[in-house]
């Protein structure tokens, strides 16, 4: 295809709603991925005090984050609380790889809809 057949292509109504839906989407992918990535890590955080926790003295009570204040609990709540926590993130995370999927697979199908008519007239890849 040379720069005359590049100028030639006909942008429709149609076409248009799909290059905007794929920005939008692509947009939210990203954010959505971040997000995955922060919870994640959170999760291994929780992991990682569970095994510390593993070691603690039963008898000696745990600072636990609530809010903006730190409560002492007893070794047996923190856990409890802990593994709620991860659970909860679990069931999130869950959720986001589910969603990610979608979002990746319908951002395919626009990609490739968008490439098979403006082919190297449009750019779609990331920088």
């Amino acid at each position: 295809m040379n720069a005359n057949e590049d100028a030639d292509i006909q942008v429709t109504w149609e076409d248009q709603n799909n290059i905007n839906s794929f920005s939008k989407l692509n947009v939210k992918f990203e954010d959505l991925q971040e997000t995955f990535a922060a919870k994640k890590l959170e999760l291994e955080y929780l992991d990682d005090l569970a095994m510390e926790l593993e070691l603690a003295d039963e008898d000696e009570p745990i600072s636990y984050k609530v809010g903006d204040v730190f409560m002492l609990v007893s070794l047996e709540e923190a856990q409890e609380r802990i593994q709620t926590e991860k659970d909860r993130l679990e069931v999130a995370i869950q959720g986001m790889r589910g969603d990610l999927q979608t979002m990746e697979d319908t951002l395919a199908a626009l990609k490739k809809g968008l490439y098979a008519k403006f082919k190297s007239a449009i750019n779609l890849e990331k920088d």
